[in-house]
């Protein structure tokens, strides 16, 4: 089989990408009356990619404000957008937040609002609640982010910390009739996760957010505790006639990127093995990973080689050292400390929205002599993931993926491609 590693592992990431871009996904969805006036509202990496489409598709009036993380921009004509931080909010997302509360107050029946919403939403749409400050939530923030909390758990919390999400901006649109189109970054797809839910009914409680900060050993100021301890910070609950005209509907998910990656490699010949959509630490799903890599090549085993083992999802980094790197690259350079460049295993992980953590690169590519190149550097695949560097480690070899922003965003995407199998059959 002549096929360049390397590149097929670039074009399954593209293609991943391609298949939850919002100029693919978001126009089948859009209501069939697109006469009239509509407000646009919208938060997350892909919300000025789905502004965009928008715009070309909509016949009637078109206003409104979407905000997306800082490069993530695209040109838009009548709607507005703005660029705030991403994971840590900042004073723009405070800004910005408000504004988009204040765009939907006061609608009547007659009124038609479009919700743009894909990841990264939680943090740019930063409106902390009643005697909470942007600093407070900052801190908690850059906490959970080091602490290994799942992205349920965080959501979770910043849903109680906030005036908007956990389905108040639904409610502050009432009575007017609002549409939610999402591009899922969370594992199970869950609506209530995807960017802490600020349109739908949210089930969890204030006292579950503080069992995670408790959980995570994570300090908090007073003001945050006594309001975590009051019934006002209940977000709004199932059964809310505030959220009776509010529909919501998934127009992208890490599965449909996985399966569009799968027929690729069918095409290519290789036999595509999909994991699905994993949480985690990184290093630990890593190891998984590399000992399913091992029983394919030395036993055939679920699976006879060429083939490629695929998964997504949103692993976590319980931050132990000071070196740089996002999920991905923690990811990569535990497999490759693990599988020490066993024969014939390639392999990518990257971030969808082409920022792997808060680092320029997507991610990284692992080759079959990535380990002993590293270590004739000096480098220790080991030495270095204690450090959390696997952004150091690929950059030494000139192994990271650069894509710029994607402007989508359905999370992690990892493949591992094995050329041949040593199994023998005698």
């Amino acid at each position: 089989m002549s096929v360049d590693p390397q590149h097929l592992l670039r074009e399954l990431f593209a293609t991943a990408i391609d298949a939850a871009h919002p100029q693919q996904v978001l126009e089948a969805h859009l209501p069939k009356d697109r006469s009239g006036r509509v407000i646009v509202i919208g938060a997350g990496k892909a919300a000025a990619a789905m502004a965009q489409v928008v715009e070309r598709c909509w016949q009637g009036e078109v206003s409104g404000l979407v905000v997306t993380r800082y490069g993530h921009g695209a040109p838009c004509e009548k709607i507005e957008v703005v660029e705030a931080a991403h994971p840590v909010p900042d004073a723009a997302g405070l800004a910005v937040a408000k504004r988009v509360l204040e765009l939907v107050s006061n609608l009547s029946e007659d009124d038609r609002v479009i919700f743009l919403l894909s990841g990264g939403g939680s943090a740019l749409l930063a409106l902390p609640a009643q005697g909470i400050t942007l600093a407070d939530k900052q801190s908690i923030n850059k906490a959970l982010l080091k602490s290994g909390a799942t992205i349920g758990e965080m959501n979770c919390v910043r849903k109680h910390l906030s005036a908007i999400k956990g389905g108040r901006l639904g409610k502050a649109c009432w009575p007017a009739t609002v549409y939610t189109y999402a591009i899922s970054d969370v594992p199970g797809d869950l609506a209530t996760v995807i960017a802490s839910g600020p349109t739908v009914a949210d089930p969890s409680t204030s006292a579950e957010a503080l069992a995670i900060l408790k959980r995570y050993n994570i300090e908090v100021p007073a003001s945050v505790r006594t309001w975590l301890q009051s019934p006002e910070s209940e977000t709004v609950k199932p059964g809310d006639p505030s959220l009776a005209r509010s529909h919501f509907q998934l127009i992208a998910r890490p599965q449909q990127s996985l399966e569009a990656a799968a027929v690729k490699c069918r095409q290519a010949g290789f036999s595509p093995l999909i994991l699905g959509d994993l949480e985690g630490e990184s290093r630990e799903v890593a190891k998984v990973h590399a000992g399913i890599a091992r029983q394919i090549v030395l036993h055939g085993q679920p699976l006879a080689a060429p083939c490629v083992i695929l998964s997504g999802g949103e692993t976590t980094v319980t931050v132990r050292g000071n070196g740089r790197g996002g999920r991905n690259a923690e990811f990569l350079l535990s497999l490759t400390d693990s599988l020490k460049g066993l024969p014939g295993v390639y392999a990518l992980a990257g971030d969808t929205d082409g920022i792997d953590g808060s680092e320029d690169n997507a991610g990284a590519i692992m080759t079959p002599d990535s380990y002993a190149r590293a270590a004739a550097l000096g480098l220790s695949a080991s030495d270095e993931l204690d450090n959390n560097n696997g952004y150091g480690y690929f950059a030494a070899l000139d192994a990271l993926i650069v894509t710029e922003p994607t402007r989508t965003n359905v999370n992690d995407f990892r493949a591992i491609l094995i050329l041949e199998s040593t199994k023998n059959d005698a």
